[in-house]
């Protein structure tokens, strides 16, 4: 049997990119997989569904109560209990790194909304069911610009930070009804977003180098890691944060 047979397995910011790997590995593992995103994630749908494995999505904004609320209703009547999600969309591939003094408010406002605020509103989404349930796996997507303290990306390390800490309260508040909450952390990887960027050579020579395993970070590079905290092979684990990226961060 496949490790997230008979799971259904909620994947935000989807469309394409990390997540899109994300969900298309959950699928090949027997996951039910219902995937969110501003953008319409219609093509990685259609390429699980054409593998013969059961997918949805659906244009949401996650910082939208109501909206990312419809959507789990929805799959919840499609696929059934929701067992796992992945908290994956977050603002980051847009922002150009720049001196703390020069994020205008908006802009720190608005990364600090998706990428906190809309992993709150979807982790609050899906507690009613998994509650129900007595089951669930929630995994938020860190990163190691938390513990680099990275330069010129004030607002997106805060919220990353943000996140771990987020995490750590839910998995206090809802341990006892059988939910566990646990963070993944990437390093920087070579995603759709990311690959073409102009900054991204640099960043990427500087980042291989720091590296214990020195070489490029690929999306694949994940999924396993994601499989393991969204199946039983996690199931007494919790609070935690699993830190992926070649040995540049050590946790």
């Amino acid at each position: 049997m496949s490790r997230l047979s008979n799971r259904t397995i909620i994947v935000t910011g989807a469309a394409q990119g990390i997540g899109a790997v994300y969900a298309k590995a959950f699928a090949a593992q027997g996951a039910r997989v219902a995937v969110c995103d501003v953008t319409d994630p219609k093509q990685v749908v259609a390429d699980i569904q054409q593998t013969g494995q059961q997918a949805m999505g659906a244009v949401c904004d996650i910082t939208d109560a109501k909206a990312i609320a419809d959507f789990v209703a929805g799959v919840q009547d499609q696929f059934g209990p929701v067992t796992g999600l992945v908290n994956n969309a977050a603002i980051f591939a847009s922002l150009r790194p720049k001196p703390f003094e020069q994020i205008s408010s908006e802009e720190f406002d608005r990364v600090l909304q998706v990428n906190v605020r809309g992993t709150f509103e979807t982790i609050r989404a899906v507690m009613p069911g998994m509650r129900a349930a007595g089951y669930g796996k929630i995994v938020n997507i860190a990163s190691g610009t938390q513990f680099k303290g990275t330069p010129g990306l004030l607002h997106y390390t805060a919220s990353k930070g943000a996140v771990i800490a987020l995490t750590r309260v839910i998995a206090r508040e809802a341990g006892a009804d059988g939910i566990r909450a646990n963070c993944l952390t990437p390093g920087f990887t070579l995603s759709d977003g990311i690959a073409g960027a102009d900054e991204t050579a640099a960043i990427n020579k500087m980042t291989v180098a720091s590296r214990c395993l020195p070489r490029d970070q690929m999306p694949d590079d994940l999924n396993g890691a994601a499989i393991f905290l969204l199946s039983a092979d996690s199931d007494f684990m919790t609070g935690q944060n699993i830190v992926v990226d070649g040995g540049s961060v050590m946790n």
